[in-house]
């Protein structure tokens, strides 16, 4: 029993670090296949220029990170609701977020004040930890940060909605 609760700590271990790196470097402790999906990490250059306390803080990026199931979830919002989803092992699929759903998701970005949540990389707390992290407008935090409260819920609906045919999200 112990050698199996070993190795999902090792396990759990080796997904911490393959999140860990120079934020500099924007492939730095990514994994082969997150770095090679094209998907920004967030807060990172090419996750859109900030827009500090705007109500259209997009382009909003969300990462899914860790858990017992070991996700590796890259979700990029752009300005026009243009949606690229991406997983560990899978290409990334674009899509168009559906119109209503968007204008709950930018209100709610629009309701966080990014220049105070700040850039702090999301750390893993416990053993199979699933982070949830959110950048927009020059900030990342965790999603159960209390500055984020307006996105939980869009942000929820977008992970377990999004990449469902049809749901939320129109192919492009």
């Amino acid at each position: 029993m112990k050698s199996i609760r070993y190795a999902v700590l090792a396990a759990a271990a080796g997904l911490v670090l393959t999140g860990c790196g120079d934020e500099s470097d924007p492939g730095a402790g990514a994994s082969p296949s997150a770095s090679s999906s094209s998907m920004p990490t967030p807060g990172s250059p090419t996750s859109g220029t900030p827009t500090t306390g705007t109500p259209g803080a997009l382009p909003l990026t969300v990462t899914r990170t860790g858990g017992f199931a070991g996700f590796d979830d890259h979700i990029v919002v752009g300005t026009d609701g243009i949606t690229s989803i991406g997983s560990r092992g899978k290409d990334p699929v674009r899509c168009k977020l559906e119109a209503g759903f968007l204008n709950t998701l930018t209100t709610a970005a629009g309701q966080v004040d990014w220049a105070s949540v700040g850039v702090t990389k999301p750390t893993v707390r416990h053993p199979d930890d699933m982070i949830v992290a959110v950048g927009a407008g020059g900030g990342l935090a965790r999603l159960e940060d209390p500055k984020l409260k307006p996105l939980a819920a869009p942000v929820s609906t977008l992970l377990t909605e999004a990449a469902a045919p049809g749901k939320l999200c129109k192919p492009v």
